[in-house]
């Protein structure tokens, strides 16, 4: 297993790059803000259950013939942006009831949980970014490989869940200033769909 130094330096490397927003946190963001913490938090638990298929891949070494296969990577890359136009389309295009008040509910927890472990299972990024940053923290004769790079895995996992989670309760704290105003309510729906479009975007222009 690799030295304590080691993962120390692990750990300081990894949350200087989960502070920085990237795709997973703007859609754990946007569900805060729309629904509210539960929702958010239900879709942190979302991602990382997505992460954790990525760090068992990357262990087995399925990223790295996601990596070498030209015709895998557009295929999972695709999938992933067809889900995310769907997503945002579908915001784009949802109506608000009235201008009444209403009470910010997570319509349905299993829909919240699934949404969020697929946008990042579909992520071929992702996947490769597991298989190309963990590595470089293992020692081959500190033993296996594949151990170790569980062992980080599951590191990463605890720091993204503290991270991603404190990004969802900061940002569900606006959730209440849409409660009460119908024209709020849509405002968040069209971020949300511009959100989607825009990783749906920026995961077409990904080359592995």
């Amino acid at each position: 297993m690799p030295d304590i130094s080691t993962l120390a330096f692990f750990c300081v490397v990894t949350l200087g790059l989960l502070v920085v927003p990237g795709p997973a946190v703007l859609y754990i963001v946007t569900r805060s803000v729309s629904q509210g913490r539960p929702a958010g938090l239900i879709s942190v638990l979302g991602v990382h259950v997505g992460s954790i298929v990525h760090i068992v891949a990357a262990a087995l070494g399925l990223s790295a013939l996601l990596a070498a296969s030209a015709t895998a990577f557009t295929v999972v890359k695709y999938a992933g942006v067809a889900y995310l136009v769907w997503l945002g389309v579908r915001k784009l295009i949802q109506r608000d009831e009235g201008e009444e008040t209403v009470e910010l509910r997570v319509q349905s927890n299993s829909r919240l949980f699934w949404e969020g472990f697929v946008v990042n299972v579909l992520n071929p990024k992702t996947a490769i970014f597991f298989l190309s940053f963990l590595p470089h923290f293992t020692d081959p004769a500190a033993g296996p490989i594949a151990p170790q790079i569980l062992l980080l895995g599951a590191i990463w996992l605890a720091l993204g869940m503290a991270s991603d989670g404190t990004y969802a309760l900061l940002s569900s704290a606006l959730a209440g200033r849409v409660r009460g105003s119908a024209r709020a309510r849509r405002r968040i729906d069209v971020g949300s769909g511009v959100v989607y479009l825009g990783l749906a975007a920026w995961l077409t222009t990904s080359k592995a």
